[in-house]
């Protein structure tokens, strides 16, 4: 049974490129990188190289503003609680949205319980977009970091940083964005966004998992969260993923080369993909907004109807997506995201994410709709018969 994959926004294939890259650090090219021995400094070499090859594509000023970690979760717990920590003398004020990634929600629940920390989640509108006046009115002399998700890895909504960037600049507060789904498919020049700090991770962009850095502008101080020797500028310490950081770079050097045609190419799929699945299914709508998305994200919900059955239905076709809510003891949990926009719960329940990626054809995407409208029928006839059922017992 040949197999259609709609999750690219959970992880995406090791690109051969990134490989083939990576393949002399995985076997002989295997010194430490910290060594002082010509085969250690032989492997720092291409280490510093590919920081300086990631300094290029997002425009930094200077290659030591490139701190490699093992994940965009890594990234974005150095970001926050290193700023929160360091600064704890300024200011105890934290912004952010309530449809943040839970790295950075966790990661805040942290810092409030444990550090002493205050934080304002600010709400969005229908679209899943936070109003940049909103950010400036919940500033207070004791904030000290405002951290926006670029663009949000569930509904696709593209937040309007820039904008956002130049409120915290004004106001002398440093700004971090998630930038995880953004890569590969949107500008992430820090200059022109004005970012403070940036994460970004290898396995949204056809990187090897277990790789990301974090962009920190020149100046700003943050307290490491591990320690030991003393890599990545005293940041990160333990030996560095030689490996991991070669594929990082050779990915995010050639997603921002493909970006313009790859993003035009899904964006055709995607509205073709969502044009069919809202007037050809009845009870059925898009989440996030319908313009300022990304390429790549298509969130649906049906009324009536349970995600995780449907998505274990695809899964036994051969079609691999993900749901927007969980069932947990029969009782169902609705995502973080789809209540901040207010999705009612009939849809919330009901809610899929189709992701495309390198390898979506509109083929597929005309098999999976077919299996879509086939199973949302099937289920919807199911639960009125057993409703049916259950009135005439109790009779």
């Amino acid at each position: 049974m040949k197999t259609i994959y709609l999750d690219y926004a959970a992880a995406t294939p090791l690109r051969h490129e990134a490989a083939a890259a990576m393949k002399p650090f995985l076997s002989e090219n295997y010194a430490n990188p910290s060594s002082i021995h010509a085969a250690g400094r032989k492997v720092r070499d291409v280490v510093e190289k590919a920081r300086a090859k990631i300094q290029t594509i997002i425009n930094a000023k200077d290659a030591s503003e490139i701190i490699f970690t093992g994940s965009g979760t890594e990234s974005i717990n150095l970001a926050l609680k290193g700023i929160m920590r360091f600064y704890r003398k300024q200011g105890n004020h934290l912004i952010t949205t309530k449809i943040e990634h839970k790295a950075v929600l966790e990661t805040c629940a942290y810092l409030e319980k444990y550090c002493g920390c205050k934080v304002t989640y600010l709400d969005v509108d229908a679209t899943g977009k936070v109003n940049p006046k909103d950010v400036e009115k919940a500033i207070t002399s004791k904030t000290i970091l405002i951290s926006i998700i670029y663009a949000n890895n569930e509904i696709g909504t593209i937040q309007p940083m820039a904008e956002i960037a130049a409120i915290a600049k004004k106001h002398r507060i440093f700004i971090h964005t998630d930038a995880c789904q953004a890569a590969g498919q949107l500008l992430i020049d820090v200059n022109t966004l004005g970012v403070d700090l940036m994460t970004i991770n290898g396995s949204k962009i056809y990187g090897p998992k277990g790789s990301g850095f974090l962009y920190i502008r020149n100046g700003i101080k943050l307290i490491p969260l591990i320690h030991g020797g003393g890599q990545e500028f005293g940041l990160r310490s333990g030996t560095e993923n030689t490996a991991g950081i070669i594929g990082l770079a050779s990915a995010l050097e050639l997603a921002e080369r493909e970006r313009n045609r790859e993003t035009k190419r899904l964006q055709e799929l995607q509205k073709y993909c969502i044009h069919r699945l809202v007037t050809e299914i009845p009870s059925c709508r898009l989440n996030g907004s319908p313009t300022e998305r990304l390429s790549n994200n298509i969130n649906i919900s049906f009324a009536r109807i349970d995600a995780e059955t449907v998505i274990k239905m695809l899964s036994a076709q051969g079609i691999f997506a993900s749901a927007g809510s969980a069932c947990t003891a029969n009782t169902m949990t609705i995502s973080h995201v789809l209540q901040a926009i207010g999705v009612p719960r009939d849809f919330a329940q009901g809610t899929i994410r189709l992701t495309l990626g390198k390898e979506t054809t509109k083929k597929e995407l005309d098999h999976v709709i077919l299996r879509l409208k086939e199973d949302v029928s099937a289920l919807r006839k199911s639960t009125l018969k057993n409703n049916s059922s259950n009135n005439t017992s109790r009779r």
